[in-house]
C-alpha cells in the first residue's frame, strides 16, 4: 500500500562509480518533501554533482532506486517525464543557454510542455519578471554578463514550473550584487529544492535543512555547531570569535 503523502523525491540506496572498480556513492538515501529547502555541501569530488546527474537520468546508478511522487523511475522514458517535474540549473550557465535570444531560451521549456507559442511567450515573460529580467526578452544570451546568464538559466527552468529545483553551485562567477539578487529570488520561491554550494552564508540564507556526503552516503548535517579544536593564530591568547 502506497503512502498517503509520499515525498516529492526519494532516493533509495543509490550507488555509482565512474568505473567498475571505483565507487563514488554507496547506499545513498534521501527524501525531499514539498516546501523543503535543502543545502548540500561536501568536499570537491565527493559526488555532489554526480548525485544531480543520477536524479535527472544523465547518469545511470549502479544500484538503488529513484522515486518521484512515490512512483519508481528507471527507464529512459520515465526519466524524460521526471525532467518535466525536476528542474536542473547547471553550474555553468553557458552549458544551459543555447538559443540566440533570452525569450527563445526561456520559452523553450514551456513549448516542449505543449504550450502554444503565445502561451509560452506569456509564461516566459512572467518568469523573466520573477527573476528581475523584465525587458531582457530580445537580448542576445551570449552578450549577457555572467550574473545575467545565471538568472536566465534559472528562468528557463522556472518557466516549466517544476515541483523540484536542483541548483548546482548557483553563485559561481557572481559578484556580490548578483549574489544578493539571487538570494532574494530564492527566498521568495516556495519550490522544494536542493542547492549545492560551498558558500556557507549563501546556504544559510536560502536553505532550512542541510545534508552532506560522508563515507559515500547522504547524511544530515548542521551548518553551525559549537566545538573545540586546537588552532594557532596571532593574538590567540586574547578573547576572540570565529
Amino acid at each position: 500500500m502506497s503512502e498517503p503523502n509520499p515525498p516529492l523525491l526519494e532516493l533509495r540506496s543509490l550507488a555509482y562509480g565512474y568505473s567498475p572498480n571505483s565507487s563514488v556513492l554507496e547506499e545513498a538515501s534521501f527524501c525531499l518533501h514539498a516546501g523543503q529547502h535543502v543545502g548540500l555541501y561536501g568536499a570537491n569530488g565527493s559526488g555532489k554533482t554526480t548525485l544531480f546527474r543520477l536524479i535527472t537520468g544523465l547518469a545511470k546508478a549502479r544500484a538503488g532506486k529513484i522515486f518521484l511522487h512515490g512512483k519508481s523511475i528507471g527507464s529512459a522514458q520515465e526519466f524524460r517525464l521526471l525532467r518535466r517535474h525536476v528542474g536542473l540549473v547547471m553550474q555553468h550557465a553557458e552549458d544551459q543557454l543555447f538559443c540566440p535570444t533570452v525569450l527563445e531560451d526561456v520559452s523553450f521549456g514551456p513549448l516542449n510542455l505543449g504550450m502554444t507559442a503565445a502561451q509560452a511567450r506569456e509564461r516566459a515573460c512572467q518568469t523573466l519578471c520573477q527573476v528581475g529580467l523584465e525587458g531582457f526578452e530580445d537580448r542576445l544570451t551570449h552578450r549577457l554578463s555572467g550574473g545575467e546568464q545565471r538568472l536566465v538559466s534559472l528562468a528557463s527552468v522556472l518557466a516549466m514550473r517544476p515541483d523540484v529545483l536542483l541548483l548546482d553551485e548557483p553563485t559561481t562567477g557572481l559578484d556580490p550584487e548578483a549574489r544578493h539578487r539571487l538570494v532574494h529570488i530564492l527566498q521568495q520561491l516556495p519550490t522544494a529544492r536542493i542547492i549545492i554550494a560551498h558558500n556557507w552564508e549563501f546556504l544559510e540564507q536560502t536553505c532550512t535543512d542541510f545534508i552532506t556526503i560522508s563515507e559515500k552516503k547522504l547524511v544530515p548535517a548542521l551548518p553551525w555547531q559549537v566545538h573545540t579544536h586546537r588552532h594557532v593564530h596571532p593574538l590567540g591568547n586574547t578573547e576572540h570569535e570565529h
